[in-house]
């Protein structure tokens, strides 16, 4: 085996939107001031009854579906979120459940809003080792769990979904689809966003995440194109975490890319941390707006403070 692709491409949103005039009637805020700030004009919120769990499956089954595998196919699942309430079974474990897959490798990971890059790297070493030869890859997240609804410089940020990719192996000679990983940490600023105890609340230094976000991430963004051989004029598309409009465009800048459509998936969703870069790309992928085979440049970065990037082919 040379490598791995993604497959296909699923997501799932709550039914429930949520506008900025809502919020504006729990908080001092107002919807000028909030696409200002951050760019977003509404968010998906889960209701009280529905898991991360539930979330994830929805956006797998759609993913499986898309890619004319059956549950059989799948050997290994992996959930990146940071916000399941249930410790154990995983959160993995019961997505493979739900959608009648046996006896899969199952595992969360757990780097917050990086965490989908994080795990379709790993997922991408396992195919390459031979551990696996099709997974399914979900980002879900329900930050609406955590949420200071009484906050204002948080409670217009954060939104719930999942997205959802079937990652498959290469035939011997054909391309990899999915190129190295950059990943890393800052450990030193793990205290600029932070969700933490047994009643805990998401807290951010907003200042101190946006100027490392648009100082230190388009370099990083760039080695991940280095590393799969492809340019940035060559970029069809980049899908950053979509953590602030101004942090989106203040990448692409400096990443200098006009050719490349931008996904801002968070003017409709918000900031959904793990599920951010799925779902942006599937959207994109089910409009699309994207050609098969083109190269993507994914790229997520938040809590920890972490961050992880590859370039993609466009299934």
């Amino acid at each position: 085996m040379t490598g791995s692709r993604i497959l296909a491409l699923g997501h799932y949103q709550p039914s429930r939107v949520v506008t900025n005039d809502d919020l504006a009637k729990l908080v001092d805020t107002n919807d000028e001031w909030i696409r200002d700030r951050v760019g977003i004009a509404s968010r998906r919120i889960a209701d009280a009854g529905e898991t991360v769990a539930d979330m994830a499956a929805a956006a797998a089954g759609k993913a499986l579906a898309n890619s004319g595998l059956t549950a059989a196919d799948i050997d290994l699942v992996v959930v990146a979120t940071c916000t399941s309430v249930d410790r154990s079974p995983n959160v993995a474990c019961r997505v493979a459940g739900k959608l009648g897959i046996s006896a899969p490798g199952a595992y969360d990971i757990n780097t917050a809003c990086s965490g989908f890059a994080y795990a379709l790297g790993t997922v991408d070493h396992a195919i390459r080792a031979g551990a696996a030869r099709n997974a399914i890859v979900v980002g879900a997240e329900k930050l609406s769990d955590f949420t200071d609804w009484t906050d204002r410089s948080t409670c217009i940020i954060f939104g719930d979904g999942a997205g959802a990719a079937v990652v498959t192996a290469t035939a011997e000679g054909e391309p990899a689809g999915i190129g190295p990983v950059v990943w890393g940490s800052v450990p030193e600023k793990s205290d600029a966003v932070r969700i933490e105890g047994w009643r805990p609340y998401i807290a951010q230094e907003g200042q101190a995440v946006f100027r490392w976000a648009t100082t230190a991430l388009a370099p990083l963004a760039r080695q991940a194109c280095e590393r799969a051989g492809i340019d940035p004029s060559e970029l069809a598309a980049f899908v950053p975490h979509q953590a602030n409009s101004r942090i989106i465009d203040g990448i692409a800048k400096r990443l200098d890319i006009p050719q490349a459509i931008i996904a801002k998936d968070i003017v409709e969703s918000g900031n959904t941390s793990a599920a951010s870069v799925p779902l942006a790309l599937s959207k994109l992928v089910e409009r699309r707006e994207v050609p098969s085979g083109a190269p993507v440049l994914l790229f997520g970065f938040g809590g920890g403070l972490t961050y992880a990037g590859q370039v993609v082919r466009c299934p």
